[in-house]
């Protein structure tokens, strides 16, 4: 039982292949190139086709026939002796369906072969604008700028247009042209640009390839710095300008002494340039400028920065005092300098510089240098100097220290203690006679004038100055046994107020023994 259904199976099958074979059978193609050559083979022929007549027909229509055994050759076409059909200088209408056929005709032996003619790409052109093309062929445009790329090509029947930067693609087209714009351009836009057109038939690709540079000038001015070198009379002058493509051209000039005339020193394409200077070179007031270049940059616009040199000046105060056993601190500024000058402090004739320790504290703030003398001594009396120097020059201020020994110090408070004691003795008595100025006593003796006698004058104050005349009583002589006898009077003032004087006019006098 199993073995027929086996076999009905197998005898089905062999049945389904025949039938097939007897059916239309599909086309193969074959892709040419405009003004190449390709070859067609004659698909199907038996073994002994050599004893066979061919014939090639194109669209349907007879093309060619012949003995296999003789070549035959028409134009840019011809027949091989296997029956394969040869074209040289292939043209577009070239382009069919054919058909090997053997004679007398037998369908199963021959199959449609499709002739596909492919043309291009072609004329490729392509720019990029508006840019500006440097002596090496490379574009270069500003930053921020707005760019256009076009591309066009042709090629037969269809092809597909590539914008291309550096791998990435910008934009794609299926047509004979390809444009698009890049608004504020941007360093990032810059790069190796690439349109590429393929024939979509023959996959043959044509390119173009330009380089664009994105240029941009540095958004700041140079920067001018100093360094400090190995000696005080020297320095290292640094001149740096970032931020920009190219690389810009530095130039460092100086300043004549004489004249205002600049002197180029050191001129390099970099972002970074460096001059050593020694003192020999330099003077106080004079100008250095590092200028920089750039392509984009017309000539004299170009930015710089610059200095002026100045020698120290350290300014302090040049005599101090003090006394024994207590912290001295002296106080030294310079901030005039340019470059900044190193300030140090010294001690003594020979000028030695003074090590920080627990006796000597020297504390730096900005352009402030202080040195503080800890329980200073007499052996510490002297003078100090603040050193500043820098590549233009080198200034001292001297200070000049007095330390004062504790028996000086007793005598300065003694001093001061009765100075105080005779200030205040002296304001007391001012109080004293100013609460008492409106009675004045005048005790004086007049024998030599007038028997010895003594007499108190009175003054009486009126807005009419009148002037009173009367006997003044005398009072009886004084005598204590010891000595001459003498006489007094005395006489009470009263001020009489310019309103009502007429009516005191009778005022009573007092006189008292």
């Amino acid at each position: 039982m199993k073995s027929g259904v086996i076999l009905f199976l197998l005898f089905f099958f062999l049945s389904s292949l025949s039938a097939g074979a007897g059916g239309e059978q599909e086309e193969v193609v074959f892709i040419g190139e405009k003004g190449k050559s390709i070859l067609l083979p004659c698909l199907g022929l038996p073994d002994k086709a050599s004893l066979l007549r061919i014939q090639w027909n194109k669209s349907g229509e007879i093309l060619v026939s012949h003995v296999n055994t003789q070549p035959l050759s028409s134009g840019h076409l011809s027949v091989l002796k296997n029956g394969s059909l040869s074209f040289t200088n292939l043209m577009l209408i070239d382009e069919a369906v054919y058909r090997c056929v053997p004679v007398p005709r037998n369908d199963s032996l021959s199959r449609n072969i499709l002739l596909q003619v492919a043309d291009g790409p072609a004329i490729l052109t392509a720019d990029i604008k508006p840019a500006t093309r440097l002596s090496n062929g490379t574009l270069y445009v500003q930053k921020g700028s707005d760019i256009s790329f076009e591309c066009s090509s042709e090629s037969y029947p269809l092809q597909n247009l590539t914008w291309v930067l550096d791998n990435a693609i910008k934009a794609s087209i299926t047509g004979s042209s390809l444009n698009f714009k890049i608004s504020n351009l941007q360093p990032a836009d810059q790069g190796i640009y690439t349109c590429t057109a393929q024939n979509l038939l023959s996959n043959r690709t044509a390119t173009w390839t330009q380089e664009l540079l994105v240029y941009y000038v540095p958004d700041r001015h140079p920067n001018c710095s100093w360094e400090e070198a190995s000696s005080p009379d020297l320095v290292h002058f640094n001149c740096s300008w970032f931020g920009g493509y190219p690389v810009p051209t530095l130039q460092v000039f100086l300043a004549s002494e004489t004249d205002a005339v600049e002197h180029d020193l050191e001129s390099e394409i970099t972002e970074n340039i460096g001059v050593t200077l020694n003192r020999t070179m330099l003077h106080d007031g004079q100008k250095i400028t590092c200028k920089g270049q750039h392509t984009l940059k017309l000539p004299g616009s170009e930015k710089s920065c610059s200095f002026i040199l100045k020698a120290p000046y350290p300014v302090g105060e040049p005599l101090v005092a003090t006394v024994e056993g207590s912290n001295l601190t002296l106080s030294c500024t310079e901030d005039k300098s340019l470059p900044p000058a190193k300030t140090v402090w010294q001690k003594g004739k020979n000028q030695e510089n003074i090590v920080p320790s627990s006796k000597y504290i020297i504390n730096i703030q900005g352009p402030v240098i202080t040195l503080t003398i800890v329980n200073i001594t007499k052996e510490d009396e002297g003078v100090f100097y603040c050193w500043s120097e820098n590549v233009v020059a080198a200034k001292e201020l001297p200070v000049y220290v007095t330390v004062k020994s504790f028996a000086d110090r007793s005598g300065v408070v003694v001093g001061l203690f009765i100075s105080v004691v005779i200030v205040v003795a002296g304001v007391t008595l001012g109080i004293l006679a100013y609460s008492r100025r409106d009675r004045i006593c005048l005790s004086f003796g007049f024998s030599a004038f007038e028997e010895d006698r003594t007499d108190v004058l009175s003054l009486v104050e009126s807005d009419e100055e009148e002037v009173f005349h009367g006997a003044v009583p005398r009072l009886p002589p004084l005598s204590n046994g010891y000595g001459p006898t003498h006489t007094t009077t005395m006489v009470e003032i009263h001020r009489i107020q310019s309103s009502d004087h007429e009516d005191n006019v009778n005022d009573t006098d007092q006189a008292e023994e």
